[in-house]
């Protein structure tokens, strides 16, 4: 009785939450509108937006057989314009027959292992990144929709204490940037609010597509901290607090930040 009474409290907590997130909806920015009008111009502009070169193959790789079983993605989801639409919008989630969630990274993964006998690709693979950027990219305009799932409410707690935890030798947290000091400049640039609206992203900084995991492992290096290994289920944890964060935003992949 008491760890369901646990499990209705935190979906009644972040319930509230997620009203209170929707309350200033308006007031919320992606990183796209910090930007100058140049990189917004690169990131609207899909001839000039590097990020679609990865889109372009994505798209490939959606239509050649893969792993023993000699199956491409089309083969089982047909066109991605169709049946792809929307699915970015509502990772990480929990897969059929699991307990924990994936992100869309991990969800590509699950479908090479199981159904075309395919080895996984590993964080950062490029083949990877450029097929998760080619499905998300078919949710692009597509408000930020999270599950409601009762059984993501624990990992979802566990973002938000991460996103709230001081670390690191400057003991700093994610929300006493992106929270407290939103808006305001750090050696000459925007801090952001942190949306996650536009992964698989561009940096100009990479000179290459990343993921959101290579995101926050880069800022946990720079507060320094102890960054886990990119396969760690806290980066997991903490995309579905910033996804919930980011509810109603529209998603950008391929985006471009500095």
């Amino acid at each position: 009785m008491s760890r369901w009474l646990l499990v209705v409290g935190l979906g009644l907590v972040f319930a509230a939450s997620y009203a209170a997130a929707q309350v200033g909806a308006d007031r919320r920015r992606s990183g796209y509108q910090d930007m100058g009008e140049a990189l917004q111009k690169m990131q609207d502009d899909d001839t000039a937006n590097p990020g679609m070169l990865f889109v372009q193959l994505g798209g490939q790789l959606w239509a050649k057989p893969a792993g023993a079983a000699d199956k491409s993605c089309a083969d089982c989801h047909g066109a991605a314009a169709a049946s792809m639409k929307g699915v970015a919008t509502r990772y990480p989630a929990i897969p059929q027959g699991g307990d924990r969630p994936v992100d869309l990274e991990g969800r590509i993964n699950l479908c090479r292992a199981e159904h075309q006998k395919a080895d996984r690709l590993p964080p950062e693979n490029r083949d990877l990144l450029a097929l998760t950027a080619y499905v998300a990219h078919q949710s692009r305009d597509m408000p930020i929709a999270p599950p409601y799932d009762h059984r993501l409410d624990a990992f979802r707690q566990q973002g938000a204490e991460i996103y709230r935890r001081r670390q690191g030798q400057l003991n700093l947290s994610c929300a006493i940037c992106h929270d407290d000091n939103a808006g305001k400049k750090l050696a000459g640039v925007v801090i952001p609010e942190a949306h996650p609206t536009g992964y698989p992203i561009y940096r100009l900084e990479w000179q290459a597509l990343g993921s959101l995991k290579r995101r926050l492992r880069n800022c946990l290096v720079g507060i320094r901290a102890e960054a886990w290994p990119l396969d760690a289920p806290e980066y997991v944890a903490l995309e579905l607090y910033l996804m919930e964060r980011a509810k109603g935003l529209k998603l950008e992949t391929p985006a471009v930040r500095p």
